[in-house]
């Protein structure tokens, strides 16, 4: 090829180039989140450090570069030892973690609820004067102004003291009991539940700011009542968490996106309804699917995929009237081991411009992952997402399903998920199974349970019953679920968890068996 052709070959070469720059679309030419965020919940099921340290590695290895740790009882604050719990990490291995993320580009901001959500901390008479409410320790009387500055400025700064992000999350949601105290009643009927929040969360603002740091808190409340919003400091950073529902469920939405505040979104993998015996796989994958592009058509700056390992809310078992022994989480879910299909489709969806295809995504999962051709794909991606549905007080969320179909149901998607024989992953596919059997095993015992609570049961029918109950392999999964979460979590954790998930069917049966015997 002479070189006047040569110079013509290159051109055209170029020309081409540049055209499909333009006619493909490019990750470049879109307006992405600044910060790609995974929140962890550390009230219950405390990962071990080697496995948190996992965790973050595989955050960093899929372009995520942000961790909101709520640490709640896991923390070793210096000055107030005593809201720390029994899986306390020391300060050397939280300073070790932040340094180790910090070199994966992780910023780890710390959540400290400073709100509700604060049992752990007022159940203590140490803390017994912040209280909004004496027989519900959930939330801080905004009104005690100085003791609650003192509380919380001693808080940042010793989480400042570890940390190194720009951020503290103040938490700030589900504030329940806003005006239950007289004093809060008084100025709510001066000035409104709006103005008794916003004071107060501007306060914790303002401690943020001055110590250098921007406040991070949830959006619900102040979607509510959008005058808590003003006076705010403009550092502040709202998290939109919408796990599913209408736009404008908790307000007008538009409130907060005319805020003028730097707003996060952010979708759910656990949530409520979830819990050891039902996951909503199928929904939150569409969560996935549609709130991270609504969040990039609100201009949002950052995205934070949540991962709640309990409600939030707690049972009290009770002393006396007036102090409590312990506090127990209500509504546990399976640990976050068992999700990496939904922690993967997270990645898939904030990485890319495209919007989640949540059945193209599943099918390809499951045969890259666990080599399953398709029809197999088939089958897994039909038994996950079947029967999603919840019971309470006796009663299936979907009327019409009577429970011999419903555990029907949940007997074939057991059986589906052994039949299933993946050639990779082996391990990962394993709590898809166990998940499956826990459910199988909790609706066998809705079944016992709705039985007794018939009136036509009788005492003749206690044998019976009692044979149905000691029939169900509780021990079994048991050890399954031991053996599948060791080194991801601490042993006596893993036996708590045990016991929480098993405690009706032992309940029961100690209730009919009438057992004295110690």
């Amino acid at each position: 090829m002479n070189l006047k052709y040569s110079f013509v070959f290159i051109v055209f070469l170029s020309t081409l180039t540049c055209l499909s720059l333009y006619a493909q679309p490019s990750r470049n030419n879109f307006s992405d989140f600044q910060v790609k965020g995974f929140h962890l919940d550390l009230r219950i099921q405390v990962m071990t450090m080697p496995a948190l340290k996992s965790f973050a590695k595989k955050l960093s290895e899929n372009g995520i570069n942000t961790l909101i740790m709520e640490w709640e009882g896991t923390y070793p604050f210096e000055k107030h030892p005593l809201i720390a719990n029994r899986f306390v990490y020391s300060r050397e291995e939280v300073i070790d973690f932040i340094s180790y993320c910090n070199q994966l580009k992780i910023d780890v901001i710390p959540l400290q609820q400073s709100f509700g959500h604060v049992e752990y901390i007022l159940r203590h008479p140490r803390y017994k004067e912040l209280r909004e409410d004496s027989k519900d320790y959930s939330q801080v009387n905004p009104l005690k102004e100085e003791l609650n500055r003192e509380l919380f400025t001693e808080l940042y700064q010793d989480l400042i003291s570890t940390h190194t992000s720009e951020y503290i999350h103040i938490g700030g949601d589900e504030t329940y009991l806003l005006g239950h105290s007289p004093a809060s009643k008084k100025k709510v009927a001066e000035l409104g539940k709006g103005r008794l929040y916003g004071d107060f969360i501007k306060l914790l603002c303002d401690i943020v700011v001055s110590l250098g740091k921007r406040p991070v808190l949830w959006a619900d409340i102040a979607l509510k009542y959008p005058d808590a919003l003003e006076g705010l400091p403009k550092e502040t950073v709202f998290v939109d968490w919408n796990y599913g529902w209408d736009i404008n469920m908790f307000g007008d939405h538009n409130n907060l996106l005319n805020s003028g505040f730097e707003i996060w979104g952010a979708p759910a993998l656990r949530s409520h309804p979830d819990n050891y015996f039902l996951t909503q796989w199928e929904e939150h994958f569409h969560n996935i699917r549609d709130f991270i592009p609504l969040a990039r058509e609100f201009g949002y700056n950052g995205l934070v995929m949540t991962s709640w390992s309990t409600s939030g809310l707690y049972s009290a078992l009770w002393e006396s009237t007036r102090d409590i022994t312990d506090l127990y989480a209500i509504r546990r879910v399976y640990p976050i081991t068992g999700f990496n299909i939904l922690i993967d489709a997270f990645f898939e969806g904030v990485n890319n411009e495209k919007p989640l295809e949540v059945e193209a995504f599943v099918l390809q999962y499951a045969q890259e992952q666990y080599g399953f051709d398709r029809v197999q794909a088939d089958q897994f991606w039909s038994a996950l997402k079947a029967i999603p549905y919840e019971i309470v007080q006796g009663r299936i969320s979907k009327a019409d399903l009577p429970m011999s179909t419903f555990l029907d149901s949940a007997e074939m998607v057991a059986s589906t998920m052994h039949r299933l024989q993946p050639v990779r992953n082996l391990r990962a596919f394993e709590h898809y199974r166990l998940m499956s059997d826990i459910r199988l095993q909790y609706l066998k015992y809705m079944e016992i349970e709705k039985r007794v609570n018939s009136a036509e049961f009788r005492e003749e029918d206690i044998p019976e019953v009692l044979a149905a109950l000691e029939a169900l392999d509780t021990s079994g999964l048991d050890k399954r679920f031991m053996k599948l979460n060791h080194g991801a979590f601490y042993e006596g954790e893993l036996k708590q968890e045990n016991e929480y998930r098993n405690s009706k069917i032992r309940l029961l049966h100690q209730r009919l068996s009438r057992n004295r015997v110690d």
